[in-house]
């Protein structure tokens, strides 16, 4: 599994380019805070759905409420983060913006703070300001904000990889930036590193999650030509696929422009032949 270590962090966390390990840089160009901070990725890998939070109501929610028969998107953030979290909002908020599935009917969004200080009505104001931005109506019933205590919140982090500290003296905690994609049945499917997510590199990690329940016959294509790379949580063209996919069309158009001509020709012999006495 690939560690990624740092990604995307945005000045003070601006150190490493996306998806290169901290063990690559000389120490001291990391500050303190920052070297046990990582998102190791864990594929495959089934969340414990039994996980009790509160969401943006004040209600008591298990996460297996939010896994039934979609896709789900967590971001792991806190509520008060003064950079960072709000950067990795906003960068979901603009691919989902221009993202052809609907939150709420094609796919859920778990926000989860791993801050245990932080309550409800610091949540509900949080959603309250993305929900408006985003002008969606699906975004009221399936964009969802979390918080919880401890006990909760490590074994989810532990589970999606998601490695973070506490800046005793800053006051605040370091952590990296992504967000991770997770099938119906609350296993992690893709993720995604950084601030800025493309929507067509989220739309093809829905699709994927999903099983092809989501998605058009053009999507299911897309992910025969583009390859997910987990060292950058990015779709990349295949190009082998690429070149199979164009040997086969060719194939089948020359197949198809023979038949044609073959056919004509044939109906064109039996049309000029004389007709037997």
């Amino acid at each position: 599994m690939a560690l990624i270590r740092c990604a995307a962090v945005l000045g003070l966390l601006g150190i490493l380019p996306l998806g290169l390990r901290a063990e690559t840089r000389p120490a001291g160009a990391i500050p303190p805070a920052l070297r046990e901070v990582a998102i190791d990725q864990k594929l495959n890998n089934q969340i414990p759905l039994d996980l009790k939070f509160t969401d943006e109501n004040g209600e008591e929610v298990t996460l297996g409420k939010y896994f039934k028969d979609k896709p789900v998107i967590i971001t792991p953030v806190y509520y008060e983060c003064p950079m960072l979290c709000n950067q990795t909002l906003n960068g979901l908020l603009k691919a989902m913006r221009v993202l052809r599935f609907e939150v709420g009917e094609k796919f859920e969004v778990v926000t989860v703070s791993f801050d245990p200080t932080e309550s409800s009505p610091l949540a509900a104001a949080k959603k309250a300001n993305y929900v408006e931005q985003l002008g969606k109506e699906g975004a009221r019933t399936g964009w969802h904000f979390l918080t919880g205590t401890e006990e909760n919140i490590k074994p989810l982090m532990d589970a999606l990889g998601f490695i973070y500290t506490y800046d005793e003296k800053r006051g605040e905690y370091a952590h990296a930036a992504g967000i991770m994609v997770l099938t119906p049945q609350g296993r992690v499917s893709r993720y995604f590193y950084g601030v800025e997510f493309s929507p067509k590199d989220l739309r093809l990690g829905l699709v994927e999650a999903s099983e092809g329940k989501i998605g058009s016959p053009v999507d299911q294509l897309l992910l025969f030509c583009y390859m997910y790379d987990p060292l950058t949580g990015k779709y990349g063209a295949v190009v082998m696929r690429m070149v199979q996919v164009g040997g086969l069309v060719t194939v089948l158009c020359l197949g198809t422009f023979m038949f044609v001509m073959f056919r004509r020709d044939f109906r064109k012999k039996r049309s000029t032949a004389p007709e037997a006495k």
